[in-house]
């Protein structure tokens, strides 16, 4: 069965993925298969199946084989020419298009797989396709509620694509959503970097400096309560509190702590 060519494109704006999360799909025309490339199995490590038992403690953590060896692909890498890079490229790439087909049909955990098959057979040397692997199988991970392990291949994403900007939106809808409020924020500058007009981006930086200053001064006060209690702690044999100090600014850009007598 013959499928069109589909062009991947990165919408910078006027586009909230926190509401649809899109896979990326590059330019090409292979034939659909029903089934993965031979060479392509005999290139990874067999997946973990669900065996229905429970459910992991670690709920942020993938119940399938994630793991990528980059050490054995680099050194399987080594013994390659360049016509066998490009034929395991295009394995990859069929294997990648069938993740995409599963997260559309939200099988996010089968596509997950497929993006995992993809990255243990696609070569090191093709780093843009890689990144675009790593931020799928982000995707899929998100829809899972593997927020951890997603933010992980984001970064993995970026780190082979610095400027790929779904990648860098990803994370930073991720980081925003752990509460890593500074993390995102710098995403967000990176993506405005990159694209002046983003829209998330915009909203983004001129959001998240009041909700950081606001989650600060929570943190500050609960450090001084506590602090305060801890003093209180060490004074109450003396017959003291901390309400017997109080701190006064000095006007020169310090304090000094005055004793009141109760």
């Amino acid at each position: 069965m013959d499928s069109s060519k589909t062009e991947e494109t990165e919408k910078t704006s006027n586009e909230s993925e926190t509401n649809k999360i899109n896979t990326e799909t590059d330019a090409s025309s292979a034939s659909e298969k029903d089934e993965l490339n031979t060479n392509a199995a005999e290139a990874v490590p067999s997946l973990g199946t669900e065996d229905g038992g429970d459910e992991s403690e670690n709920k942020d953590t993938p119940d399938w084989d994630d793991f990528i060896d980059e050490v054995a692909l680099k050194d399987l890498e080594l013994t390659l020419n360049d016509e066998d890079k490009e034929r395991m490229k295009n394995e990859a790439e069929d294997v990648k298009e069938k993740g995409n087909q599963q997260f559309k049909l939200g099988e996010f955990r089968e596509s997950a797989i497929s993006y995992t098959l993809a990255l243990r057979t696609c070569p090191l040397s093709y780093s843009n396709e890689r990144s675009k692997l790593y931020s799928n199988r982000a995707a899929s991970k998100m829809k899972l509620g593997l927020s951890k392990s997603a933010i992980e291949d984001c970064n993995q994403a970026v780190e082979l694509n610095p400027t790929f900007m779904r990648a860098l939106l990803r994370r930073a809808h991720l980081l925003e959503t752990a509460d890593k409020l500074d993390e995102a924020l710098e995403d967000y500058k990176k993506i405005l970097e990159l694209d002046p007009g983003h829209t998330d981006a915009n909203v983004a930086v001129r959001r998240l400096p009041d909700l950081i200053n606001e989650r600060n001064e929570k943190l500050k006060t609960e450090m001084m309560s506590k602090l305060k209690d801890l003093g209180n702690l060490f004074l109450r044999p003396f017959g003291l509190s901390t309400d017997n100090f109080q701190l006064q600014d000095s006007g020169s850009g310090g304090y000094s702590v005055q004793f009141k007598q109760s």
